[in-house]
């Protein structure tokens, strides 16, 4: 079986190239979803549960937790994933102190995109609203 060779001239080589460009991209674009999970962030942020009911001293691993929950928002999804998981675990916590809550960012140097309350609107946040706000 003899194979010949596809002659393309330039123009046509150069729409080629584009077009398969133009469907890598779409793949890539149809499989952002929320790569982080509710027990991720579950796991990530149990150690600042104290602080929230109780004030005193923020655990060094609730620090380290919201510092590897921030690494791994890499989507809009992944945002308000995380906003949600952490707006409905903190809803089941009896006694927790929703301006504890939010004073966590700052006592672990960093910062939120998002305030943390009942009313929390978690749809309306995004990747540009993270980066403007997340400080390394």
């Amino acid at each position: 079986m003899r194979y010949s060779k596809l002659k393309l001239n330039p123009m046509e080589t150069k729409y080629a190239i584009v077009a398969t460009l133009a469907c890598i991209m779409l793949v890539a674009i149809s499989q952002m979803e929320a790569t982080i999970t509710c027990g991720q962030v579950t796991k990530l942020l149990t150690p600042c549960i104290s602080y929230a009911v109780l004030g005193g001293t923020v655990a060094p691993e609730c620090c380290a937790g919201i510092k590897e929950l921030h690494a791994i928002k890499i989507t809009t999804e992944d945002i308000r994933t995380a906003c949600s998981c952490i707006k409905q675990g903190a809803a089941m916590i009896p006694g927790i102190n929703y301006d504890r809550v939010n004073e966590l960012p700052g006592k672990c140097n960093t910062t939120s995109p998002y305030k943390i309350y009942p009313s929390t609107d978690c749809s309306k946040y995004t990747l540009q609203s993270f980066s403007i706000y997340y400080v390394f």
